[in-house]
């Protein structure tokens, strides 16, 4: 689903390193844990239910901050 991850470099911290490209960016805690639901083969309903989970954010935002987060790395062509 996305293919694309498993080529970038990604540390605990939220460092991530494109080697395809040589960029790099950062994510907080957050991103950090969807692009490692995504790298397992989460869904946005899977990775929408770990932020609400995992955070304490309400469904319907924490489906809405999956779906612009998914958004923002297309825009990146990282997905």
């Amino acid at each position: 689903m996305y293919e694309r991850l498993a080529q970038l470099a990604i540390n605990d911290e939220g460092f991530i390193f494109d080697p395809l490209t040589g960029q790099s960016f950062t994510v907080n805690q957050t991103g950090i844990a969807l692009l490692g639901g995504m790298k397992r083969g989460e869904d946005e309903l899977q990775l929408a239910a770990r932020l609400h989970q995992t955070f304490d954010v309400e469904e319907a935002e924490a489906r809405s901050d999956v779906r612009d987060f998914i958004e923002h790395l297309r825009s990146l062509k990282l997905v």
